[in-house]
């Protein structure tokens, strides 16, 4: 008889490498609507959610953004945004 009282034993941990972390935060307006996206060094989507979160305000306390993404290193993490949305973006690099 198993000690697992019912219940089912985990199985074991993954070691696959973890993803890396974010390093910019992207402050952007989405249809009228303020997202936050965060991105890897790559400039990989990492996270989208919410501009209004208080999670935001944390991450950029005391960062002072760049304003705009108009760059080609954003053109495919922002596809779909329109030029004056990405003119108006506002790119906090994170600390890590």
């Amino acid at each position: 008889m198993s000690e697992g009282f019912g219940i089912e034993t985990p199985g074991a941990h993954s070691h696959a490498p973890l993803r890396p972390p974010a390093r910019y935060l992207v402050v952007i307006d989405a249809a009228g609507a303020m997202v936050a996206r965060l991105f890897d060094a790559a400039r990989q989507l990492v996270a989208e959610f919410d501009a209004g979160t208080e999670e935001v305000a944390l991450m950029v306390r005391g960062l002072a953004p760049a304003l705009g993404a108009l760059g080609t290193e954003w053109d495919r993490g922002l596809e779909g945004h329109s030029r004056a949305e990405r003119a108006g973006a506002e790119v906090f690099t994170l600390d890590v």
